[in-house]
């Protein structure tokens, strides 16, 4: 297959990629952790405590770690934008990957030189 064709193979690739992006609801980095507390009962016989379950939701800004407290709806919501973010980075780091070959194929390379013996 020539070059050129061997590029808008590629290119049509590409694009079905960037279609996939269009298509991408909200988008967010972080984690989102379930919480339960237990407290012991202090005395004998009394039973054990469990509060929650509490949800929050962990990022970085400008270098810091950043926790926030989530209702159950905010975390089915802030999770559902966690994983489009997720299938985003998997999309881009796939296009960057199309993005060199489409580059190798349509332009000449450098000439490597024969070594003489």
């Amino acid at each position: 297959m020539s070059d050129k064709k061997t590029a808008e193979k590629l290119l049509q690739s590409y694009r079905k990629l960037a279609s996939k992006l269009v298509a991408t609801g909200p988008i967010i980095q972080g984690t989102i952790t379930r919480r339960t507390i237990t407290k012991k009962g202090k005395k004998p016989g009394e039973s054990d405590k469990s509060y929650g379950p509490y949800f929050q939701w962990t990022f970085k800004r400008a270098g810091k770690t950043v926790t926030v407290n989530l209702t159950s709806q905010q975390a089915k919501l802030f999770q559902k934008a966690i994983d489009n973010n997720r299938k985003v980075e998997d999309i881009l780091s796939e296009m960057r990957r199309l993005s060199r070959q489409i580059c190798d194929a349509s332009a000449e390379g450098v000439k490597k030189r024969t070594r003489k013996k």
